[in-house]
C-alpha cells in the first residue's frame, strides 16, 4: 500500500509526478494506492468545472495508473480536500462493500487537534460489527496536519535541517507533545521523521520561507496508522494466525515537487492479510470465439452463498480503464438473458453496443447488493470477423 499525502496549494498537477508514485521503484510490486490531496483550486467555477467534470488532479491520476492495471476504487472530496483508491483491477472481487464518510471541522475545513475526539466519535458507518471508525482493524490517518515545532528559534530549527539533526527537533514537534498527553492519540503510530520538514517553502524553489514572515519550518503533513488492538484471549496467538500484519516500508518526504510550499510525504507498507473471500463470487467468460458479425454471448455461474439481484449487471471493459464506470456497454443480469439454472448462467450483449475495435477486452460482474465487481474475466479480443477452413475429412471448422 502507498500512501501519499499533499497539500497542493491550488496547483495543477505537475508533467511528471513518477516519483511521488515510485512508478520507477523495482523492487516495489503496489497494489493498492492511497491518495490524499490539500488545498485543491475551490474558486466557484474550478468547483463547477469539477462537478460536471473530473478534477485535474484526479483525472491525471487515472490516466497515469490505469496504464499499470490500477482502477480507482472509490473517490471522495470535500471543498479542497480530496481522497483517491486505487487498487489493481485483479483485487476488485475482493474489495467488497465499501462505504464512505466525511466530517467538516471548523471554518472552510480548518481542524484543530480539539476536533480529534469530534472526527473519530462522528465517523460511524453503516456496517453492524465495524459502526465506528475505532472499531476497524486498521486506520491510515494522514494530511496535512499543520503540527509546528515549538519553543526552539527560527537559526537552531534551520541549523539543525542543514547539517540533518532532525532528532534535535522531535521533542518539540506538537504531534509528539500532543501524544504525550492523550492516550487515544499515542495509538496512532508513525515511522521517524528521517526528512526534512515539509513546510514552508518558497514556491518553485527548495529553500524555506523567505517571506516577510519567516515561518519556521515544520513537520506539518504526516502519516500515521492504528491497529485494532487484539482481545485478550488471541494475546499469545501466533503473529502468523493474526487477521493481518502490517510492516512498514519506507516515510519519505519527495524534494523534486516545488509547484507548492509544501512537499509531499509518502509512506509505503507490506500488509499481509487472511482474506475474508478466498475466491471470486463469480466466475464469468465469453463464450466461442468472439467476433463483430454476432452478439457477445457470455457465461457466468454464481457460488452457492452469493445472493444475486436484478440491478446486478456485467460490464464489458477496454484493458486500462480508468474507473468502475468506463464501460464500453452494459447488461443486466436479467435482460437479454438466454438460459438459467443453479449453476450457470447465460446473457448476451448486443452486437450493435459492441465497439469495432481489436483492443483487447474484459467482463466485470458487479453486484449491487455488494456495491462492488464480485467478478472479472480474462482479458480477451473481438475479432473483426471469422472464416471457415477446411478440414482433411471435408468438414468445415470455424476459426478466427
Amino acid at each position: 500500500i502507498h500512501v501519499v499525502t499533499w497539500n497542493v496549494a491550488s496547483a495543477a498537477p505537475p508533467p511528471d509526478l513518477s516519483d511521488l508514485l515510485q512508478l520507477n521503484n523495482l523492487n516495489l510490486n503496489l497494489d493498492i494506492y492511497v491518495i490524499g490531496l490539500q488545498e485543491l483550486n475551490c474558486g466557484i467555477m474550478s468547483l463547477l468545472s469539477d462537478t460536471a467534470f473530473e478534477d485535474p488532479w484526479s483525472s491525471y491520476f487515472m490516466d497515469v495508473l490505469s496504464r499499470l492495471s490500477f482502477v480507482k476504487v472509490s473517490s471522495v472530496r470535500m471543498q479542497g480536500l480530496l481522497l483517491l483508491i486505487f487498487a489493481k483491477y485483479q483485487h476488485l472481487p475482493f474489495i467488497q462493500v465499501l462505504s464512505t464518510k466525511s466530517t467538516p471541522t471548523g471554518l472552510f475545513g480548518y481542524w484543530r487537534l480539539e476536533h480529534f475526539d469530534r472526527i473519530l466519535e462522528m465517523q460511524n458507518f453503516e456496517a453492524q460489527d465495524i459502526p465506528n471508525i475505532l472499531d476497524h482493524d486498521l486506520i491510515l490517518w494522514f494530511g496535512d496536519m499543520n503540527f509546528r515545532i515549538e519553543d526552539f528559534g527560527l537559526h537552531f530549527v534551520r541549523e539543525s535541517i542543514r547539517n540533518r539533526r532532525y532528532s534535535d527537533l522531535w521533542e518539540k514537534d506538537q504531534l509528539s507533545i500532543a501524544k504525550r498527553h492523550d492516550p487515544l492519540l499515542r495509538e496512532f503510530q508513525e515511522g521517524s521523521l528521517l526528512f526534512p520538514p515539509t513546510y514552508k517553502f518558497d514556491k518553485n524553489s527548495n529553500n524555506y520561507d523567505t517571506s516577510e514572515k519567516k515561518r519556521k519550518p515544520a513537520w506539518t503533513d504526516r502519516v500515521l496508522w492504528r491497529l485494532k488492538r487484539q482481545s485478550q484471549t488471541n494475546f499469545h496467538t501466533p503473529a502468523l494466525s493474526a487477521p493481518f500484519a502490517l510492516f512498514l516500508r519506507s516515510y519519505v518526504s519527495h524534494m523534486v515537487y516545488t509547484i507548492s510550499d509544501h512537499k509531499p510525504v509518502t509512506c509505503t507498507f507490506d500488509l499481509e492479510l487472511k482474506p475474508l473471500v478466498s475466491a471470486p463470487l463469480i466466475t464469468l467468460l465469453p463464450e466461442g470465439p468472439c467476433t463483430m458479425e454476432s452478439d457477445m454471448l457470455i457465461s457466468y455461474s454464481l457460488t452457492t452463498d452469493f445472493l444475486s439481484s436484478p440491478w446486478d449487471w456485467i460490464g464489458l471493459y477496454k484493458v486500462g480503464l480508468r474507473h468502475i464506470n468506463d464501460y464500453v456497454s452494459y447488461v443486466w443480469v436479467r435482460d437479454n438473458q438466454i438460459s438459467f439454472s443453479d449453476r450457470l448462467n447465460q446473457v448476451y450483449i448486443n452486437i450493435s453496443d459492441i465497439p469495432e475495435t481489436e483492443d483487447p477486452f474484459l467482463l466485470f460482474y458487479y453486484s449491487n447488493n455488494l456495491h462492488s465487481v464480485v467478478g472479472i474475466s480474462k482479458p480477451f479480443k473481438i475479432q473483426p470477423f471469422s472464416f471457415l477452413e477446411e478440414d482433411p475429412l471435408d468438414e468445415a471448422q470455424p476459426q478466427i
